[in-house]
């Protein structure tokens, strides 16, 4: 403002409509209109700090004549010694922003300054160093002291891999390819799909487990082995000439866009019913499945049993199979049952092995009428039960008796006590 001054020239600041509007997108609309209003008939001139390209406001005008300044973004930058490439952007921005370093962001204030410094140090880590600008100099100190200084913009250097105190994605995948590197580690070079298979199974387990715990910590660390799993499997493929992590990405991207189309599209979803059929519609026609037994026969074979059934046994029913009710399963459980007791008689174990499946799907269909998912039904039965039996255990030993050595009454006694200690 001091160069209108000194060629004296008349102007107006914005600074009222700067103070009434609730964000600075707010600001940037109005000051838009007030431009447009005062420009009817006459020639007026729009003067901003830095670069036109930096303003939302000369954004949203598409003035005829343009002259260009010197952006606030390169000339922090080349304060900050940043040659070679940068990111640059307003605090105003920053959140809807994706920022990688080195990195400069302006039009730091007061108001902002607080928020600016959580978004970085959610991103980069509180203790990373970086250089303010004030009114007084630069200083450099850690990212937590950006909101104290009466910074006016801030500039974060590039740091080495491993001096960071907090990664994004982008160093997760630097990791990994390091270590399958020629010069990387010998054990994750020579690792093929086939030979971390389980792993990816053990590690989802792991997360289930950490979930069942109500372990928030032991949650974050087991998903993070999960997401390793399904990375390390992609530059297995990467390096084989296969698909990449941005193909990867991209797809499970697409997936979630075209299969939400309640979200993204113009279907409707009542509640989370609603919004489930619209995705098993979707993922039909994706996959190209014109009947469902095209999906009956896509359910993983690799699945634990239980839960392959249950999923069996819903597609069956959305495809004309008779739903699950009360009635018919008391009928068709006493019909397994019955043949099961005839195989167990005769003693052939093929038989028997098939007639013992029969009752243990009708379990499965009584799941499914219930709403229930029998896959955690007995994982939480299996649980139940060992906590029963190591307190039952308990209680006899703490008596000096031997498990193989009571009664059929001391069993039920013991039993009844160890169930009620261990009722949750």
């Amino acid at each position: 403002m001091q160069t209108l001054k000194d060629a004296n020239i008349r102007y107006t600041t914005a600074d009222s409509l700067y103070a009434s509007s609730r964000n600075y997108d707010t600001f940037a609309r109005k000051l838009a209109a007030e431009i447009r209003r005062r420009a009817k008939g006459r020639r007026v001139a729009y003067c901003v700090d830095g670069g036109a390209s930096e303003d939302a406001t000369a954004r949203l005008l598409h003035a005829d004549t343009v002259f260009e300044g010197v952006s606030k973004g390169s000339y922090y930058a080349a304060k900050a010694k940043f040659y070679g490439g940068y990111s640059a952007v307003s605090a105003f921005w920053l959140a809807e922003k994706r920022v990688a370093l080195p990195l400069v962001v302006y039009d730091l204030t007061k108001s902002n300054s607080g928020d600016v410094k959580l978004l970085l140090a959610e991103r980069f880590g509180d203790e990373i160093p970086a250089i303010f600008f004030t009114e007084h100099g630069q200083i450099e100190a850690p990212l937590y002291e950006l909101d104290r200084v009466g910074a006016l913009a801030a500039a974060i250097p590039e740091v080495p891999l491993l001096e960071k105190k907090r990664f994004d994605f982008e160093d997760f995948v630097e990791i990994l390819r390091r270590l399958r590197a020629p010069d990387g580690c010998p054990w994750d070079r020579v690792q093929t799909h086939e030979s971390i298979r389980i792993n990816a199974i053990e590690e989802a387990y792991e997360l289930v487990d950490a979930i069942d715990r109500k372990d928030p910590a032991r949650m974050c660390e087991e998903a993070g082995d999960v997401l390793m799993q399904a990375l390390f499997h992609t530059l297995i493929e990467e390096d084989a000439g296969g698909f990449s992590v941005g193909d990867m990405v991209s797809g499970v991207c697409e997936k979630l866009i075209t299969r939400h189309t309640h979200v993204f599209g113009t279907d409707r979803a009542q509640g989370a019913d609603g919004a489930l059929a619209v995705w098993e519609k979707n993922k039909m026609t994706e996959k190209h499945q014109t009947t469902y037994s095209d999906a009956v026969n896509d359910v993983p074979a690799c699945f634990p049993a239980l839960l392959r059934a249950q999923k069996i046994a819903k597609r069956m029913e959305k495809g004309g199979w008779d739903a699950a009710t009360v009635e018919n399963f008391e009928k068709k459980f006493r019909e397994e049952y019955a043949e099961f007791r005839e195989a167990l008689a005769s003693g052939e174990r093929a038989r028997i092995e098939e007639e013992l499946g029969d009752v243990l799907f009708c379990t499965v269909e009584l799941g499914r009428m219930a709403g229930e998912d029998c896959e955690m039904a007995l994982l939480d039965t299996v649980k139940k039960l060992q906590r029963r039996y190591t307190a039952y255990e308990a209680l006899v030993r703490a008596d000096g008796k031997d498990v193989h050595a009571l009664s059929v009454a001391e069993k039920d006694a013991y039993y009844k006590r160890a169930k009620d200690d261990t009722r949750a």
